[in-house]
């Protein structure tokens, strides 16, 4: 099954078949039908981006927890701030195990989008 999108051609990649529950929602956007996202993109930013959160996750509780009482910053911003980080971080590193998956499958099946590259 080929889909058409303004004069091109793609055969659907191997990420067509991956929706909600391994179905995928009937097409009602402007968005091309075989619009992808930029794995290589999300991976290098959930690299760099998940020590880094991992860093001020401990920063920011170390800071806490050395705080005293009438100091400023005060203990509750701080933990506050670890934990968004430490939320962060956990985002960060669930986007890199997912899209590290998505493009060992897409190796693995040999199946490329047009214009991608290993």
């Amino acid at each position: 099954m080929r889909h058409e999108h303004r004069g091109h051609t793609a055969a659907p990649g191997p990420r067509s078949r991956f929706g909600f529950l391994g179905h995928r929602p009937p097409h009602t956007g402007s968005e091309p039908t075989t619009a992808l996202s930029a794995l290589r993109l999300r991976q290098l930013l959930s690299a760099l981006f998940l020590p880094l959160f991992v860093a001020a996750t401990a920063g920011f509780a170390l800071w806490a927890a050395g705080q005293g009482p009438g100091d400023s910053p005060g203990s509750g911003p701080l933990t506050a701030l670890a934990v968004v980080c430490g939320v962060l971080a956990l985002a960060a590193a669930l986007d890199l195990v997912v899209v590290t998956g998505r493009r060992r499958r897409e190796r693995a099946a040999g199946t490329f989008p047009p214009g991608s590259h290993r």
